[in-house]
């Protein structure tokens, strides 16, 4: 009976010491829109990157996202002041209602160096991505 006891017990020390580090190592980051919603899917900047000019971004995206083919981009600062703006382009027929790969490249030079800021990407709804200036 004791040895049941022990071996309960040991088991539940070593989950909780587990959960903690799996839990941690296991996060996701979250690029949703900010309804939930599985329209759009960004592999580069990912949140927290260090950025640098000129800045590529990529990913993929439903048809609803794309305006005629493309969505505008804005780059601000902490402060919201605008840095930079431009467009993402579908690399596919955008009348699909799979997910259609995209592209787009933005320049700046007014940023202050290791301060954070936000990639906005302005679909059927408005992605932000927290960045760092590098």
């Amino acid at each position: 009976m004791k040895k049941t006891v022990v071996t309960i017990l040991s088991i539940v020390i070593i989950i909780a010491i587990i959960y903690p580090i799996f839990y941690f190592f296991n996060t996701k980051i979250d690029i949703k829109p900010s309804d939930g919603s599985n329209l759009i899917v960004v592999t580069f900047p990912i949140k927290d990157s260090e950025i640098s000019s000129p800045l590529s971004i990529a990913g993929r995206a439903r048809s609803s996202w794309f305006i005629d083919g493309s969505f505008p981009i804005v780059l601000v600062d902490s402060y919201k002041n605008v840095i930079a703006e431009g467009h993402a382009t579908a690399q596919g027929d955008f009348t699909t209602t799979e997910f259609i790969k995209f592209a787009g490249n933005i320049q700046f030079n007014n940023y202050i160096k290791g301060s954070k800021g936000t990639l906005i990407l302005k679909g059927s709804d408005s992605l932000e991505i927290p960045i760092i200036f590098k």
